[in-house]
């Protein structure tokens, strides 16, 4: 059975046995995935094994995960990744002799970039198809992306103008990733107040000249001199410091959340998979983790609460002078 985004919800409170989540709109494909694991969770699904397949992958792993079961015979989610989008031979047939005899108390969900007409026509598309739900997530235009952006910005809590939507609409042109970033900026500065094309535009407007993720960037790097320059060129252009601070603290969670799986045991590369990170940002990020220890990255996330008190006159104190404070700790190995 295939289904659209929109259809998903619905079709959740009666589970599939397995789910194939195709496409290139990292966003709406990873809040679908997130969706069936949080579904399947509810239905008591209370275990989960992640795989990845590339190079040096067994396929033979998956099919020791459907048979294997747990002492406590929970049910159980094979979360299955498939990068190239293709399982090759061997995996196709892998796929096959799963689907034709689905294991009981287990959940298949497997992602993938979009596939082609022809791919979803293979042997073993089909058999996925027959099995469970295929979702094919498509980037959004048009109308499609503005009510996109007003319910994600109800669902935030958010009162924007119907010209602001088109306005937000026209500079993200299409990235959701980017979307999303504005909506919880236009969040942190306005909150429930009802808010203007002209504010949209001046919110957007700020980032696109000298925006704070060139800060994250450098302080994730420690590079201090440059981070020091970036960060007066946002206090010179006016940028709301609870946006700075959000962006920061962001990060730090981020890194917080790595580290400690990391530390649990998990695969370095895998963990940095599963949280999503952009080709371009993944080795800086991994650098960063690397180099930091987890009480230098707690310190970190408590000077940012104390800016963000400092900031809502909490607490006396030069906020400035902490945001530069979080990015020396980024120099501390």
């Amino acid at each position: 059975m295939r289904l659209n985004t929109k259809q998903l919800d619905g079709a959740l409170k009666k589970l599939a046995p397995v789910y194939f989540v195709t496409g290139d709109e990292p966003l709406q494909q990873g809040e679908v995935a997130d969706a069936i694991r949080l579904a399947a969770k509810k239905a008591g699904y209370s275990t989960r094994e992640v795989f990845s397949v590339e190079t040096g992958f067994e396929w033979g792993e998956l099919a020791l995960a459907a048979d294997s079961m747990s002492i406590f015979a929970d049910k159980k989610i094979i979360d299955l990744r498939l990068p190239s989008g293709k399982p090759g031979t061997e995996g196709a047939k892998a796929l096959i002799e799963y689907c034709q005899r689905l294991p009981e108390d287990n959940l298949l969900l497997i992602t993938a970039p979009k596939v082609t007409g022809a791919t979803l026509k293979t042997k073993w598309c089909q058999a996925l198809d027959q099995a469970g739900v295929i979702v094919q997530v498509w980037p959004l235009e048009g109308g499609a992306l503005i009510q996109w952006l007003q319910r994600r910005a109800q669902k935030r809590g958010l009162q924007i103008a119907v010209d602001g939507i088109k306005a937000l609409a026209s500079r993200i042109e299409g990235n959701l990733l980017a979307a999303s970033q504005e909506i919880e900026k236009l969040y942190i500065l306005y909150g429930s107040e009802a808010i203007s094309k002209q504010a949209v535009e001046q919110v957007v407007a700020d980032s696109s000249r000298f925006d704070v993720f060139k800060l994250t960037d450098c302080m994730l790097a420690g590079r201090l001199g440059r981070a020091n320059k970036v960060l007066n060129g946002l206090k010179a252009e006016g940028i709301a410091p609870p946006v700075i601070v959000w962006a920061l603290s962001r990060e730090i969670r981020l890194l917080i959340n790595i580290k400690i799986a990391i530390n649990q045991g998990q695969n370095k590369e895998m963990v940095l998979k599963n949280n999503r990170l952009w080709d371009k940002r993944k080795q800086l990020v991994s650098n960063a983790v690397s180099r930091m220890g987890i009480q230098v990255l707690q310190q970190a996330l408590l000077l940012c609460s104390k800016a963000d008190r400092q900031i809502k006159g909490q607490e006396q104190g030069d906020y400035w002078e902490l945001v530069l404070s979080v990015c020396v700790l980024f120099l501390i190995k």
